[in-house]
């Protein structure tokens, strides 16, 4: 009789610890894909407040505040709804991709770990499916397109077929948090 009850308490620890794995991956699989969706709002928010920059010098957010209410306007525009905290650290901390004038022209997770998503992205995420962490999905906005050099903006997008020119943070060994590392003319910072 004992011995049937250690057997049937090993299977239940056997099935217990299957669907522990299970739950483990879907809510993985759930934290990538609001992480997709959370940086496409910042990568639109972003290049929002780029478009809307009045007279021809387009520049990029100082901060991310700066796109829930921007002052550059009579009446303060807002570019993002509100500032969504990291889904795969839950907190609020972002990378932040900087031009040379210390704007903002992307944002990147803090996180460590290696996605397990690797194909299925959009067009705008080219570059995602080699990403060995989390911190190379680098939601960056398009170089904004000026009056005066509108044809040098157009040729900097991306053809169908040739890869995304947009800046990815660069992979420096023993770079931690806080470290700045200069990407291509702009700069990543890893902490705001």
């Amino acid at each position: 009789m004992l011995l049937a009850l250690l057997l049937i308490l090993a299977a239940l620890g056997a099935g217990m610890a299957a669907v522990g794995t299970v739950w483990t991956t879907v809510a993985q699989r759930e934290k990538e894909a609001e992480l997709l969706f959370v940086g496409e709002q910042y990568r639109r928010a972003i290049e929002s407040y780029q478009q809307r920059s009045p007279g021809t010098d387009k520049r990029s957010p100082p901060s991310l505040e700066a796109l829930l209410q921007d002052q550059r306007f009579p009446m303060p525009v807002r570019h993002l709804r509100r500032l969504y905290p990291d889904p795969m650290t839950g907190r609020p901390d972002w990378g932040l991709v900087r031009d040379a004038q210390g704007g903002i022209v992307g944002v990147h997770s803090l996180a460590e770990g290696a996605p397990m998503k690797t194909a299925g992205f959009t067009s705008v995420q080219q570059g995602f499916e080699e990403a060995t962490s989390y911190r190379e999905w680098v939601f960056s906005a398009r170089p904004p397109e000026s009056k005066a050099g509108g044809a040098e903006a157009a040729g900097s997008e991306a053809s169908p077929g040739q890869p995304d020119q947009r800046p990815r943070p660069a992979r420096v060994p023993g770079g931690g948090a806080g470290a700045a590392q200069q990407t291509g003319g702009m700069t990543s910072i890893d902490r705001p």
